[in-house]
């Protein structure tokens, strides 16, 4: 499970307050961040969904629990199934080996919590 004790619910929101006071700080490094997501995730050839089902995949390689969080709770808002996004766990973990299996797991534990009412 995440460092955060309380789940993946507070870890992004504790992160989106953090990133509030960088937007404050560092407004310029931030806006081109939002923008290059916003471009990133923009429908195209790939759809919202298999883009973050894509970023999920990377986060979990990368051993990001933010990232999980966030890209779960996104994909949970765009009605991703779990068997979508165990395929994308499935990719991960052939992808990362055993360190991507362990933050799949974690994927798993924020699916079901995002998919829980809050």
């Amino acid at each position: 499970m995440t460092n955060s004790p309380a789940g993946y619910r507070e870890l992004t929101a504790s992160v989106s307050k953090q990133l509030g006071t960088l937007r404050a700080d560092t407004p310029d490094v931030m806006k081109a961040f939002g923008d290059l997501a916003k471009a990133a995730l923009r429908d195209g050839a790939l759809d919202k969904k298999t883009k973050e089902l894509i970023a999920l995949a990377l986060g979990v390689a990368a051993h990001c629990d933010a990232c999980i969080g966030f890209h779960v709770q996104a994909l949970v808002k765009l009605g991703t199934t779990k068997s979508e996004l165990e395929e994308a766990l499935g990719m991960a973990i052939y992808m990362g080996g055993g360190p991507s299996a362990m933050y799949s797991a974690n994927a798993l534990a924020a699916f079901e919590e995002f998919s829980t009412l809050p």
